[in-house]
């Protein structure tokens, strides 16, 4: 049989041409608003939006142990690893389409990015996801149990790839962490879709303390800062906040965007979370996630969630993506305390729209900084839609 192989750059310019193609179908359609009798998707689809370092792995881990979640961490990781001379905005739509098909548990779309013979160890952070460590993916593990991550790598790995859509196909939700995308609008071909039924949930993290954080993974987040700067394909280290600069505008964006003159159709389908209430609070906040969610916290969940956010591990990771079970409200703080003033200047100087709307306090000297009496998160209302300002599409 002839197999064709594909430069990275034919792959994006068919997928560009694809997709606009989708795009002029669905402002000549209006959008494939969900006015045709099209019966409700049996299967929930929730995106997890977020950057990296903000607290997305251990949101995603908060899904991925639940028993009726499918959950993968990244997928369109394997997009910007093999397109990664393409800036982040020309990959948004190979990305969305790549999102598309994994909620409907379509795995074929992996075959432009990943080898033609392969196993669930060749899917980027496979082993985070309860599902692929659980029955059907891997006979080792139950589906109501807790996994391990490195359990999991030492027994599940060398399982066959169709293994994850056969497993994707068997649970009520299917949940996927993305930071690969910089504008919401992106998304409203999916949010329009009646063939799915997607929320966002929207996690924020204060800036401060990202840069506290990605400073210890630079090396790991190397490759992805020269695609978000569209450096064709160069590694760049972050030593100018160009990068945090570009998050921080994301952010801006897309919580503007759903809560300022929000489209009808992003109706009870936005939720914004900030990492510094989940962690301060995290049985109240879960327990609102998970409602939006359409889940059910159980009383092993409550257990493991206790515990994963007043452990004593190490603050420092050696590993970029590791979870550990550590005092969650102290991680988020840490930053007062390591980062120079100046540095942290630096980051409101960058940042400065972003914390002021996202609710974080600017801090004014460095007396103020270390001061962890002073409170530096604003409330913010749990009712994220702005209905003053809706309008039907």
């Amino acid at each position: 049989m002839v197999r064709l192989r594909f430069s990275s750059t034919a792959i994006a310019v068919f997928l560009v041409i694809q997709s606009g193609f989708l795009l002029f179908m669905y402002a000549q359609h209006g959008g494939f608003m969900m006015s045709q009798s099209v019966e409700k998707p049996a299967q929930a689809h929730i995106l997890i939006l977020s950057s990296w370092r903000s607290g997305s792995s251990f949101l995603g881990q908060l899904f991925s142990q639940h028993p009726d979640v499918f959950y993968l961490m990244e997928p369109a990781w394997h997009v910007w690893a093999a397109m990664q001379q393409n800036s982040a905005k020309v990959l948004h739509m190979a990305v969305r389409d790549l999102v598309r098909s994994v909620f409907k548990c379509d795995m074929s779309v992996f075959d432009a990015y990943m080898p033609w013979k392969r196993n669930l160890s060749d899917l980027f952070q496979w082993a985070v996801s309860r599902a692929l460590c659980t029955n059907p993916a891997c006979e080792y593990f139950q589906r109501i149990e807790i996994t391990s991550e490195n359990a999991c790598k030492t027994l599940c790995g060398k399982y066959p790839f169709s293994k994850v859509e056969e497993a994707c196909k068997t649970y009520s939700h299917v949940v996927l962490k993305e930071v690969r995308f910089f504008d919401l609008k992106v998304l409203y071909p999916l949010l329009t879709d009646p063939s799915l039924n997607l929320k966002i949930i929207h996690l924020v993290r204060d800036p401060r303390a990202v840069v506290k954080s990605r400073e210890q993974s630079a090396k790991a987040l190397a490759r992805d800062n020269g695609i978000v700067l569209g450096m064709n394909g160069t590694k760049l280290e972050d030593s100018q906040y160009k990068v945090l600069k570009e998050i921080c505008r994301s952010h801006v964006q897309i919580y503007e965007t759903a809560t300022l003159k929000p489209p009808g159709f992003l109706k009870d389908r936005y939720l914004m979370i900030r990492f510094e209430d989940l962690v301060r609070d995290p049985l109240a906040e879960i327990t609102a996630i998970y409602k939006f969610a359409d889940l059910q916290l159980s009383n092993k969940l409550e257990n493991w969630i206790y515990n994963i956010t007043h452990g004593h591990g190490p603050s420092r990771k050696k590993e970029a993506f590791l979870i550990t079970s550590r005092d969650a409200v102290n991680v988020s703080q840490a930053w007062r305390n390591v980062l120079s003033f100046q540095k942290v200047k630096r980051v409101q100087e960058v940042c400065k729209g972003a914390l002021n709307i996202l609710g974080y306090q600017l801090v004014e000297s460095e007396k103020e900084q270390k001061d962890l009496s002073i409170d530096l998160f604003m409330s913010l209302r749990r009712n994220q839609f702005s209905w003053a300002s809706f309008t039907e599409n």
